[in-house]
């Protein structure tokens, strides 16, 4: 989200009368790649970028496609393909040994529904997963859609345009299953007269938000890293206590009393961090009444053993599914020691979670770092 978040103000603040712009997207990888399907480069014709499709192996020949579907007015779909040592494929220098799809679509900025303008009305509107299908790939016959096409999925209406319900049916179902397993993959469909079609069916969720209920010293790197990953933070604290440099770091402060105003859902994590054994124990059951996912205790196991014994005996008890979305301690176990070092355990230790990984070194995983498709 970061990454989309950049492309849009960068093309919010183009002269749109003198430039011209498109937007690269992975589409599909196979194998192993630096980047993954979603990545985005938004290409000027000034030769100016934002985000990446690949670790900058690819940039650069992605900067000529991205001019000449410009020139052309019209997508391409282009393959890099370096699982072959062929010397004179674009980006095998990488050594990834995969294969990369990446669509570039000029910018018509007199489009309202362009690709960036659909991209901007996912961020603004409220937290939500967005299903987005881009068509990549239209064989003949098809007079709508076309290619380089993204439709914003909001129901069954949405596939209208397909004009074919068996077809539709077909894709609602592939929707289905990636909203499922939270991935976004390409998928080719065929019509009932036999018409392909091609699509990246992209399942954008929002950000990361993170809500730290405290305001001592260690809650400023905490905000600057989680700011600088991408992630929405907010601040529960007591405002007169707040300093003003906080302020301008995170997305919002509010007072404990509006606690029950805040947005949780199930991407956000909660940290108690108030340095008081009374406020953390008051909050907790608070916060386990969210949809909050994940749920951090700083302090010592110690210290949450015995909150969660207190509230027991108050009659509180948590529960095996409320135990499982508790994190105390919380981050991962790196040696970190400064408040620094303690913001970086956290922040991996809450993608790591997200993600459904363990945190472990990647020297030890035996599976492919992404899912293969």
């Amino acid at each position: 989200m970061k990454e989309i978040k950049a492309i849009i103000k960068a093309y919010d603040e183009m002269d749109k009368i003198h430039q011209q712009a498109a937007l690269a997207t992975v589409v599909r990888v196979e194998g192993s790649s630096y980047r993954r399907t979603g990545a985005r480069m938004l290409v000027m014709d000034n030769g100016s970028w934002v985000g990446g499709i690949s670790g900058g192996c690819l940039e650069g020949d992605a900067l000529k496609r991205a001019r000449l579907a410009i020139h052309n007015s019209r997508p391409t779909l282009i393959t890099y393909d370096t699982s072959e040592d062929d010397p004179d494929q674009i980006g095998v220098g990488l050594g990834c040994n995969g294969i990369i799809e990446v669509l570039f679509c000029p910018l018509d900025f007199k489009d309202p529904q362009n690709q960036v303008e659909i991209l901007k009305s996912c961020v603004q509107e409220s937290r939500e997963t967005h299903t987005l299908i881009t068509i990549t790939d239209i064989g003949a016959g098809w007079a709508l859609p076309t290619a380089g096409q993204i439709i914003k999925y909001q129901g069954s209406d949405s596939l209208n345009i397909f004009e074919d319900r068996n077809l539709e049916s077909d894709i609602e179902k592939q929707i289905q299953h990636q909203t499922t397993e939270k991935r976004s993959a390409p998928h080719s469909f065929l019509s009932g007269d036999g018409k392909k079609v091609d699509l990246f069916i992209e399942i954008l969720p929002p950000e990361i938000h993170v809500v730290l209920l405290g305001h001592q010293y260690d809650v400023y790197p905490m905000s600057r890293l989680f700011k600088e990953l991408g992630w929405r933070v907010s601040i529960i604290a007591d405002l007169i206590k707040v300093n003003l440099l906080l302020k301008s770091i995170a997305d919002e402060i509010r007072a404990p009393a509006e606690f029950p105003d805040l947005i949780v859902d199930e991407y956000t994590a909660i940290i108690l961090m108030s340095h008081d054994y009374k406020t953390d124990k008051s909050n907790l059951p608070k916060v386990l009444n969210t949809k909050a996912a994940y749920i951090g205790m700083l302090g010592p196991r110690l210290r949450s053993e015995r909150i969660w014994s207190e509230l027991q005996l108050e009659g509180r008890n948590i529960t095996e599914d409320e135990m499982a979305r508790i994190h105390a301690p919380l981050g991962l176990d790196i040696g970190a020691v400064n408040p620094e070092e303690i913001a970086l355990s956290l922040a991996a230790g809450i993608r790591a979670a997200f993600s459904g990984r363990d945190g472990s070194f990647l020297r030890n995983r035996r599976l492919p770092i992404h899912p293969r498709n």
